[in-house]
């Protein structure tokens, strides 16, 4: 919903733009507002956690976590989830479930309802209790190119945009 907002201003404060100035300084002021667009999308968007049979792929930002099964020794919800590998080191996954505050309690016949946190994190661990052998894919870790090919484009066009409104 955040990226639908901010985009919907992106889109307006760009018309704005050229209904005022006209399409060339839209152009030169273009890179600032999708620079910002780029960081809501990076901040409130992309981190995730996919799961399947095999294991688990977790983004947080810019970094993106592949494993299998196997290769977890523990899976824990501390504020977000918590994967520890068996290289030593722990994923959190700034997009996965998350502890919530604790639910009131049921008054009179009302059944006492869990977290999806906490259904969530149960989930998981079932399909890690379950997976086979053939869940023992290696740990990679790669940046995402396309978010970084992005940023590097708004980048230079925004260094083209300084250098032009300087001359």
């Amino acid at each position: 919903m955040s990226l639908v907002l901010c985009s919907l201003l992106a889109l307006f404060l760009l018309g704005d733009a050229v209904v005022r100035a006209g399409w060339g300084q839209m152009l030169l002021l273009a890179p600032w507002v999708l620079l910002g667009l780029w960081v809501v999308y990076e901040i409130a968007f992309v981190s995730t956690v996919r799961i399947d049979e095999r294991g688990a792929t977790v983004q947080n930002m810019l970094r993106r976590t592949s494993f299998g099964w196997n290769r977890v020794r523990d899976i824990d919800l501390r504020w977000q989830l918590v994967f520890s590998l068996d290289d030593g080191r722990d994923v959190t996954c700034y997009g996965g479930p998350a502890r919530a505050r604790p639910v009131r309690r049921p008054t009179g016949d009302e059944e006492a309802k869990v977290p999806t946190g906490i259904a969530d994190l149960t989930e998981i661990r079932d399909r890690w209790e379950a997976a086979g052998l053939g869940a023992d894919a290696p740990i990679t870790r790669t940046w995402d190119l396309a978010a970084l090919v992005a940023l590097g484009l708004i980048v230079v066009w925004a260094a083209a945009a300084v250098l032009i409104a300087g001359s």
